[in-house]
């Protein structure tokens, strides 16, 4: 009785889970894929701003003032070195309004080409459907509890279809000469099957991201004292930028201090090789994530491959080098989120980490699509054919194990499944028409 209770409980999960997903999970994978390719759209974005003649070229001091005369009251916050011979340089400035990014483009020559809201590109816009759904914070948690229920959707499922003494065929592969019925139903196991492992890969390594993970996650480290350095990923559905401390920059000018060249900052970051995108930034420049940069000259490279990232500065004053890190400094837990982080956004690996990506989306959406199908296939008229109440709920230890567990380690989904359980075992059974709708009688599994 216990187990199939528990089996009932676990089937009840996963048809909830699947429900609440399903049209978050299509374009949850959707622009996972796009992004997958960030690199490249970049590229392509940035196709008018390569290839230029590269005779007559002006000094990177040359190509600043060229920015800074065309924008006036704006402040210098980076400079990114071109990734090969003929392209286009890019400055990043703020604009004078305090609020407002760009990355203006100039010429090997000093000419200044274009610019672009560097939250306008395409790679910007999915991020953000992707993170947030551009509904905030409110879809920040949207899109982390989408994740928390995906993830009890794959587990479920693959403890409902793990073959139980009944052979391997219609988990491991397809039965192809069942018919219409049984073929939908195995491409939807055999699916969730080989792509269970991927899948929960991906969303573990995307939690870091999130508000309430994140943030906790982040709040335990620090009480835990397994802080090193500060983080470089953000979390929540908005990382604005830090204000450029420009005002001690002018203090030290003002004082007679003197600021090396950007040109002999660009010069070293050449010599360093370090992979693409490099940037040369200056003191007190804002960072992605996190306080400015120190007061002085940072050469950072920032490419999405984490792990091959270095980040060296220099005295303001003398050009001396101060100090340099790497990946291997930073500490052991923030290593395994960069790692993952690289994993996710499909650079670990290089193509074959986009082409693994691109599959497990692919499959996801496969078992979404599947799994619609099958439920609209059982589904009994006017009800939503959701399994039936389990009974000796009493004695179900196991399930009750699960949800501890799940309060540990997803907080957001534990306070969903309260949630839940509250609505169905207190307010459903005091409305009877709407339990009906809501299909609390029994439904038979595909």
């Amino acid at each position: 009785m216990e187990a199939t209770s528990f089996y009932r409980t676990i089937w009840r999960w996963h048809f909830y889970a699947s429900l609440f997903v399903m049209p978050l999970v299509l374009l949850l994978a959707t622009t996972g894929a796009i992004y997958l390719f960030k690199p490249q759209l970049d590229r392509w974005e940035e196709r008018a701003f390569s290839g230029l003649l590269t005779d007559q070229a002006v000094s990177p001091n040359a190509q600043l003032g060229a920015v800074m005369a065309a924008n006036p009251d704006a402040q210098f916050h980076g400079y990114r070195l071109p990734e090969r011979a003929g392209d286009a340089a890019v400055i990043h400035i703020g604009l004078a309004d305090g609020r407002s990014m760009r990355d203006v483009y100039v010429s090997p020559q000093g000419k200044v080409l274009g610019s672009v809201d560097p939250e306008s590109r395409i790679s910007a816009t999915v991020s953000r459907i992707h993170g947030s759904l551009f509904l905030g914070k409110v879809g920040d948690w949207i899109v982390e509890l989408a994740a928390c229920w995906a993830i009890v959707m794959i587990i479920t499922g693959l403890y409902m279809w793990w073959p139980r003494g009944q052979g391997l065929a219609g988990v491991v592969w397809p039965r192809l000469q069942r018919g219409q019925r049984a073929f939908l139903r195995d491409l939807h196991a055999v699916t969730g099957f080989w792509v269970s492992g991927l899948a929960l890969v991906l969303l573990t390594t995307g939690l870091p991201w999130a508000s309430v993970w994140g943030d906790a996650f982040r709040l335990a480290r620090t009480e835990l004292g397994l802080v090193q350095g500060e983080q470089d990923w953000k979390t929540g559905a908005a990382a604005p930028h830090a204000e450029h401390d420009h005002e001690a920059m002018m203090k030290m000018q003002a004082a007679g201090v003197p600021l090396v060249a950007l040109g002999d900052m660009v010069r070293k970051a050449e010599a360093e090789k370090l992979p693409y995108p490099v940037w040369v930034k200056p003191p007190g420049a804002p960072e992605r994530f996190g306080p400015p940069a120190a007061m002085a000259w940072t050469v950072k490279s920032e490419a999405q491959n984490r792990p091959l990232n270095r980040t060296i500065t220099f005295d303001m004053a003398t050009g001396a080098e101060m100090s340099r890190t790497g990946f291997a400094d930073k500490h052991v837990i923030d290593r395994a989120v960069n790692y993952g982080i690289a994993w996710h956004e499909g650079q670990l690996f290089g193509w074959i980490n986009q082409l693994v990506g691109v599959l497990t989306a692919v499959a996801l959406i496969t078992l979404t699509v599947t799994g619609f199908l099958m439920w609209r296939r059982r589904k009994p008229a006017a009800s939503l054919g959701a399994p039936p109440m389990p009974s000796a709920t009493h004695k179900m230890r196991g399930a009750a194990i699960i949800l501890v567990v799940l309060a540990v380690l997803l907080p957001l989904l534990a306070a969903s499944l309260l949630l839940l359980w509250l609505f169905d075992r207190l307010l459903l059974p005091r409305l009877p028409s709407l339990a009906q709708w809501l299909g609390v009688r029994s439904a038979q599994p595909a």
